[in-house]
């Protein structure tokens, strides 16, 4: 059964930009917090050999739209869906979190599943709420520096314990440095884990083939990918990368690229 939790109908549909490359079976790329389309560069140009690119910026990020104040998971993935289609979607962290929701709700849409390092939701409502306590700071602090604190919120991001081992190649603050203040604060406070419908209780419903993709070296989100897959059930399979932390898809673009390959050509 569909995941609907859309809300009513807003007047103007969110339309995000999105980009297409290569030939072939459709593949839709979608990036995580603070990145854009253009963090995808090397994979995109890896997998455009054999595959129909797209590339999409999310809500907030890149060259879409801000979302609007009281806009929701359930609109980012509706949104996703328009701007790809019928396809496999491969998503990191955020965009994987929005990959899962586009799934629940609109299963016709993707023939196949790729999350990588993304959380189904926090269960607990005290979880939730510190979680959403913690993003709206983050997101208040943007709106008073504006534009001009984003390199240092950029920095201050890549310092956290999920990032701080990547190189100056793997973070990519440069394609990071593109987007607003407005739009990242927008992001947090619409799509953020703390404002996130948890979907653990809904993961068996997904009948697509599933890829759960984690880093050998990301103690904190390896146990919630054993734990989605199995809560998934048999059409999902699990990959720890080996030498790769949560940003496993930047840290190793080639493993990564070709592990997708392979689960994508499965289907063909």
């Amino acid at each position: 059964m569909p995941f609907d939790d859309a809300g009513p109908p807003r007047e103007q549909a969110l339309t995000l930009h999105s980009s297409r490359r290569g030939r072939g079976p459709e593949v839709v790329l979608v990036h995580g917090f603070t990145q854009s389309s253009a963090s995808w560069g090397r994979i995109a140009d890896h997998l455009a050999g054999n595959f129909e690119v797209v590339t999409v910026d999310l809500p907030g990020h890149g060259r879409s739209p801000v979302p609007a104040p009281g806009s929701d998971m359930a609109e980012a993935a509706g949104a996703l869906g328009r701007a790809g289609g019928k396809a496999a979607y491969v998503g990191y962290s955020l965009g994987g979190r929005c990959c899962l929701h586009l799934a629940l709700q609109q299963p016709d849409l993707v023939e196949r599943l790729v999350v990588v390092g993304a959380h189904p939701g926090i269960s607990e409502e005290t979880g939730r709420r510190l979680r959403r306590e913690a993003d709206e700071s983050l997101a208040a602090a943007l709106e008073r520096g504006g534009d001009a604190v984003v390199p240092a919120f950029i920095d201050t991001w890549l310092e956290g314990a999920l990032f701080a081992h990547l190189t100056r190649d793997q973070a990519d603050r440069p394609s990071r440095l593109g987007n607003s203040a407005e739009g990242l604060a927008a992001s947090l406070r619409t799509v953020g884990t703390g404002t996130q419908v948890p979907t653990w209780n809904r993961l068996g419903d997904l009948e697509m083939p599933v890829l759960v993709v984690v880093g050998a070296r990301d103690a904190r989100f390896r146990p919630l990918a054993e734990q989605m897959a199995h809560a998934i059930g048999p059409n999902a399979q699990l990959a720890v990368v080996a030498a790769a932390g949560h940003a496993v898809c930047f840290e190793r673009p080639q493993a990564f690229a070709a592990l997708v390959s392979e689960f994508l050509r499965a289907g063909a």
